[in-house]
């Protein structure tokens, strides 16, 4: 195996969650190389990569609109991208039209896809000439690094490897000594939120254990919702609009990160920080990143986290390496506070 496309296009999140498969890739075919297909609103995090040796950002939008020469322009310059190299094999693991096109147009004899069962848009079956099914219950991280080991014929070690390197993240300085927590409170479905009290009683809580407590958003809503949060809990700050980069450098230096379902609190999982999960609308089977001392998932699937929950598993990602320190004796230590 001299050379493989791995086509996940969207969205943040899932990008994220599939960059073990790099890592697994590397160990089961020594010099290998890994090429990723990507949306170019998500490309980034596939850069970060050092696994990955080209990284092809489709502008999928214009693949809908072309009302433009410079949009066909764009489109065709994508195509001859991905027509430069020969692969040994195209694995699709996103499963709908767009992902299928671009796994169509690569240049390989084998391009596998999801079974018709699991694939996200049935239409995308025309592409593939082999079929994986998915492994829902592993999780998604796992799920996908099991399919691919299994349609390839390599064994996988238990523990993802993400590998991901952020572009100047070493020179990167935060601007307060205070220990950075990261409250990620947006989320792009209502669905999957969390309630404003208790992001502001999270807040407050946060500050009054010392830490510089940073509130980021994507637009005017977002804002005006960490507004709000920062109006309810003295000492919280709002950062100004940051790119996606420049959030990724903030996670990186961060001592806790709590959010929503969002690509950015996997990226946090993905850094190895201290991480709560909050759940609302996804399963914690499908999504939950528990890792002991490290990672906490809390909430599910139409059962929101209460505050307490939450704060629990705070002082457990927080305490000293080699605590013993779980949700359960969190909840009974900290009852009252």
């Amino acid at each position: 195996m001299k050379r493989i496309l791995i086509v996940k296009v969207t969205a943040l999140g899932d990008i994220i969650q599939a960059q073990p498969l790099v890592a697994d890739l590397h160990r089961a075919f020594p010099g290998v190389e890994v090429d990723w297909a990507a949306d170019e609103l998500f490309a980034d995090v596939a850069r970060w990569n050092p696994g990955i040796s080209r990284v092809l950002s489709a502008p999928l939008k214009q693949f809908k609109r072309a009302r433009s020469i410079d949009d066909l322009r764009a489109i065709f310059a994508s195509i001859g991208e991905v027509r430069r190299e020969r692969y040994d094999v195209v694995c699709d693991l996103h499963g709908v039209y767009k992902s299928a096109i671009i796994s169509f147009i690569a240049r390989s004899k084998v391009r596998f896809g999801y079974q018709n069962p699991d694939l996200g848009e049935l239409g995308a079956a025309f592409a593939y000439t082999k079929r994986f099914m998915r492994r829902p219950n592993l999780g998604t991280t796992q799920g996908m690094r099991v399919t691919l080991a299994n349609a390839l014929g390599y064994e996988i070690d238990d523990t993802p490897f993400y590998g991901l390197r952020i572009p100047g993240g070493d020179t990167f300085e935060l601007p307060d000594e205070r220990p950075l927590a990261m409250l990620f409170h947006a989320t792009s479905k209502e669905a999957k939120k969390w309630a404003h009290d208790d992001w502001a009683a999270t807040a407050r809580h946060l500050v009054k254990r010392g830490f510089n407590v940073a509130l980021p958003w994507g637009s005017a809503g977002e804002q005006t919702a960490a507004h709000a949060i920062a109006d309810d809990a003295l000492g919280a700050t709002v950062l100004p609009r940051l790119s996606v980069l420049e959030v990724a450098r903030h996670i990186e230096r961060a001592a806790l990160v709590v959010g929503t379902d969002t690509g950015f609190t996997h990226l946090a999982h993905a850094f190895d920080r201290p991480t709560v999960l909050i759940l609302s609308a996804t399963t914690r089977e499908s999504i939950g990143i528990d890792t002991p001392g490290r990672a906490v998932t809390v909430g599910d699937a139409g059962r929101p986290p209460a505050l307490r929950e939450v704060l629990d598993a705070i002082e457990v990602v927080t305490s000293p390496p080699g605590s013993s320190l779980s949700p359960r004796t969190a909840s009974a230590m900290f009852a009252g506070v």
